[in-house]
């Protein structure tokens, strides 16, 4: 990769990946003094966030009450994470 890339690392427990994006695309979305790992997690909890949205809401069939739990834990996460609810910011709501 060339010097106008930045890489970042998710760990979990023992396993780990990088990601790596252009600076560019990072300062275009970075908001006031937002770190680069911040701004990978930001975007990453609302990429998890809209995935279980559409697992429990625009499916096909019922979703298990795991996907449900999933969903209601995922969204209690977000709102710690930005002191607003998901349908606040992005103005969908069920």
């Amino acid at each position: 990769m060339t010097d106008d890339t930045v890489t970042v690392t998710l760990q979990a427990d023992e396993e780990s990946d990088e990601l790596t994006v252009p600076t560019a695309l990072v300062d275009m979305l970075r908001e006031s003094d937002e770190s680069t790992p911040q701004l990978v997690g930001d975007i990453a909890m609302f990429g998890m966030a809209q995935r279980i949205h559409g697992a429990v809401h625009h499916a096909q069939g019922e979703p298990t009450a795991e996907i449900q739990d999933a969903n209601e834990t995922t969204m209690d996460l977000f709102e710690d994470r930005f002191d607003a609810t998901f349908a606040e910011l992005t103005g969908h709501d069920h």
